[in-house]
């Protein structure tokens, strides 16, 4: 139980670092939730302050996930079997995406976790990161849409956990963390639709 409730409680912190609303206060002086689509994240900071801003914003996210992932690899060294240790690492980053999702200081209102998606998958299976990368990359220039890039990489985490035969806990974790993503994601989609979506495109131009 106490490997449990600490790597749940670890992943939460790490993912309360929310880069875009603080980086956006200090540097920009504006609140991200005020802007673009109100999303505290990587992908409307990209749209709405510029993509070298959005860039920053993504690696802290991205670093963020990682940092927690291997210091939980560290500290549930002889507490948890090897076998069992790939299922609490998803947890932990599962967490992380929570923690930068629902940030308690900010109402609960914060990203949409893309980007410390990749930075868990980096930590836990460079393969698995690597086709998640590859396809959100495509999929986001194909289509001008990051909302729809992602839901490509969701389609790819979960296959590929399965792929590499991952435990049913991590599938299951990695078809939690698709639902949530993709719910996050509706009003995007809804965007897209009517043709209100600010693409790549437009915020490279930035």
């Amino acid at each position: 139980m106490q490997s449990y409730i600490l790597t749940v409680l670890i992943g939460y912190i790490f993912g309360c670092f929310q880069a875009s609303y603080i980086l956006g206060k200090i540097v920009k002086k504006v609140d991200i939730r005020s802007l673009g689509n109100g999303n505290a994240g990587a992908s409307n900071a990209v749209n709405t302050l510029g993509w070298k801003f959005g860039i920053v914003v993504a690696l802290v996210d991205i670093g963020k996930a990682t940092l927690s992932i291997l210091i939980m690899k560290v500290l549930l060294q002889g507490s948890v079997r090897p076998e069992q240790l790939p299922f609490f690492l998803y947890l932990n980053g599962l967490f992380v995406i929570l923690g930068h999702n629902y940030p308690f200081y900010m109402g609960f209102k914060g990203g949409k976790g893309t980007a410390s998606l990749i930075g868990m998958l980096v930590a836990i299976d460079g393969r698995i990161a690597l086709l998640c990368i590859i396809a959100i990359l495509i999929v986001t220039i194909v289509t001008d849409y990051i909302a729809l890039g992602t839901i490509g990489l969701l389609i790819v985490l979960v296959l590929s956990t399965l792929y590499f035969q991952y435990s049913i806990g991590c599938v299951i974790i990695a078809l939690v963390i698709a639902a949530q993503s993709i719910y996050k994601h509706i009003p995007n989609i809804h965007n897209i639709r009517r043709g209100t979506e600010s693409g790549l495109r437009k915020a490279l131009k930035k």
